[in-house]
């Protein structure tokens, strides 16, 4: 077994972080992520930086933001473009992906994503890829793809989706136990994403009658229903993946693994449920945009004394941070072609600590038209001293005082008590756009 440090995401689908227990959630119980919150890095201001599958995705594995990597819904992530597996490979790891990928492009309205055939050429430069497209039945759930040179043909898991996939990386994970060659592997499950169905002992005791809402869901009863029916399916498919986690962590732990294993777990982006009368996401509030994202793992007895453990609310990771965080906690540097920034320091104490930016990063660049979706391109950000300002092109649209008002009811944008407040955070908003050559027109203030 290799001394090197391991890498293993785990990336779920539309989660909020305010599923977690240790983030507040009363509609949930999520034990073994909450001690892997504790026993690692909660880094609970986390955002999803465009709140929508495809781009996300291409950013996490590229650290390239989404306008000049995958702008939008069913695009193909480009051809040429080296991701993290890329660096992985260089540095002699072995890569494995396992699970959604959503980044080939497939159109939903000309064939089923879930049975389309991914090319090598286009998984991203991983050693070895179990994956599909895109799938929204979570019984129903196909896997093709190669591992290292033996191609895999496409086969139908035997069980509910999460279930499944976590029983392939276990497997996986016992073969690398044996191994010398460290690892960087990655475990994306669709759930909790639409529709919202739960193994049976997972549904049990959540009940729509149950649910506790958010302040912000207003009491119109057609929103309430909807939201509470979805909201029980929802709550019971984090209670799967809370199970399954375990048992990837009870793996990592017989093994050996977990000595030099770092666990990341986060999610794409989240889910409105009725926040602000809204569902499913593309929008820059917070039920959409903040995600939970847990750093864990790596024990080496005396050594953990000198990792960052707990909540950490003045970090604002983005999607382009993911791949250079990951690189940082195993010391390989980090490509110049990578825009985001590396965080590892907050795990790894004994790092200097930089200086971080102060704000994050939001794009819609090319709106979905999905129903309930926002149907304009946006841009804003997120800082670090707890302010939200989102435009639409020559438009103010949204200013919020997250300290105060952390569920987004009282929207400052079009308050020119708040003018100053707006000027700074508009300059900001500028900063950002040509600092991505991004193509978008701010309002004047």
């Amino acid at each position: 077994m290799s001394n090197r440090n391991n890498v293993l995401w785990i990336v779920t689908d539309q989660q909020r972080a305010e599923t977690l227990s240790i983030n507040g959630c009363e509609n949930a119980s999520t034990p073994v992520l909450d001690t892997l919150a504790k026993t690692g890095v909660n880094i609970t201001n986390a955002v999803s930086g465009f709140p929508l599958c495809c781009p996300y995705r291409g950013s996490m594995l590229t650290s390239v933001y989404p306008n000049k990597c995958v702008p939008g819904h069913e695009y193909q992530m480009p051809v040429n473009q080296p991701t993290v597996a890329s660096v992985f490979n260089e540095n002699g790891y072995d890569t494995f992906y396992l699970g959604k990928w959503h980044l080939d492009g497939a159109k939903e309205a000309e064939e089923r994503a879930g049975t389309h055939f991914v090319p090598k050429e286009r998984r991203g430069g991983f050693n070895s890829w179990l994956g599909y497209e895109n799938n929204n039945a979570q019984y129903d759930c196909y896997l093709h793809g190669h591992r290292g040179d033996k191609e895999v043909e496409m086969f139908r898991l035997d069980k509910y989706e999460t279930d499944a996939i976590t029983d392939i990386m276990i497997d996986y994970l016992q073969e690398r136990s044996s191994e010398d060659k460290p690892f960087f592997a990655v475990m994306s499950i669709q759930p909790p994403h639409d529709p919202y169905v739960a193994p049976p002992e997972n549904q049990k005791g959540h009940n729509p009658a149950d649910i506790k809402f958010r302040p912000n869901v207003p009491p119109v009863e057609s929103i309430r229903k909807t939201a509470s029916r979805e909201l029980s399916g929802y709550y019971a498919m984090v209670e799967n993946i809370d199970k399954n986690v375990g048992r990837i962590v009870d793996c990592l732990n017989k093994t050996g693994l977990m000595e030099n294993t770092h666990i990341i777990f986060f999610s794409d982006h989240g889910d409105m449920h009725g926040s602000h009368g809204q569902f499913r996401k593309t929008t820059p509030y917070q039920e959409a945009i903040n995600v939970p994202f847990i750093i864990s793992g790596e024990k080496r007895g005396a050594h953990v004394v000198q990792r960052g453990t707990g909540n950490v609310d003045n970090i604002l990771i983005n999607h382009v941070d993911i791949a250079p965080t990951s690189l940082g906690l195993c010391d390989i540097p980090v490509p110049d072609w990578m825009e985001g920034t590396d965080y590892s320091a907050i795990r790894c104490l004994d790092k200097p600590q930089p200086k971080y930016p102060t704000s994050a990063y939001l794009q819609c660049v090319i709106p979905t038209h999905h129903y309930d979706s926002v149907n304009k391109a946006w841009r804003g950000i997120v800082t670090v001293d707890g302010y939200k300002y989102v435009c639409f092109e020559n438009m103010d649209w949204l200013l919020y005082d997250l300290k105060e008002d952390p569920y987004e009811m009282v929207n400052l944008a079009h308050n020119d008590k708040y003018i100053e407040l707006r000027k700074r955070l508009n300059g900001e908003l500028k900063e950002w756009i040509e600092k991505t050559n991004d193509n978008f027109d701010i309002p004047n203030v």
